[in-house]
């Protein structure tokens, strides 16, 4: 429930410090590695945020919301489908390298000098530029319920993913599930690397 403000914030007050700032966005549902630099260390915050980062998210099938995650509210459910796993990993791989992905209406990005989540507060649906990112590694951990042959309404599949700076996973998660054709949010995500 934390943003990654509130978290720069926290650190300004526990440590009586002012130059203090964070090197990379972690979204208030999600958990896991936001480092913090304080006072000359601010410096480096230009080249970390470049660095690759490193997540563990879940995603369940058959639910789409308005924010790509857990947050949101419902916008379309499908019940009736069932898909082999092989075409999930399919889905998957056709996901790694270079691609284009359209950052959610729900997230920092700024368009025309706004923050796109504020545009979203007030209900207006903005224009979002796709943006160039780059899949490195995505690896399925785990399927729930267990032993499953195919993917039916409700399946849980958690996976791991590396990718580049300015990667959203709800975008990731919400674009593999379009392609299935059940659709998909973003149940979980911790932030590893």
């Amino acid at each position: 429930g934390m943003t990654s403000h509130d978290a720069v914030m926290a650190v300004r007050r526990m440590l009586g410090v002012r130059r203090v700032g964070h090197t990379g966005t972690l979204d208030p549902g999600a958990a896991g590695v936001l480092p913090i630099v304080v006072g000359k260390a601010t410096r480096l915050v230009q080249w970390m945020q470049k660095a690759d980062k490193s997540y563990r998210a879940e995603m369940t099938l058959g639910v789409e919301t308005d924010t790509l995650d857990a947050a949101g509210k419902t916008t379309a459910m499908n019940t009736d489908f069932a898909i082999p796993v092989s075409r999930l990993v399919d889905q998957m791989h056709l996901q790694l390298g270079h691609i284009l992905q359209t950052p959610p209406m729900v997230s920092s990005v700024k368009v025309d000098g706004e923050r796109l989540y504020k545009a979203a507060l007030r209900g207006d649906e903005v224009e979002r530029p796709k943006r160039a990112v780059r899949i490195d590694h995505i690896e399925i951990i785990k399927i729930f319920p267990h032993g499953t042959l195919d993917l039916n309404f409700g399946a849980r599949v958690l996976f791991a993913v590396t990718c580049s700076k300015g990667t959203y996973i709800r975008s990731l998660v919400a674009d593999i599930g379009r392609a299935l054709g059940c659709g998909a949010h973003l149940s979980f995500l911790v932030r590893t690397r």
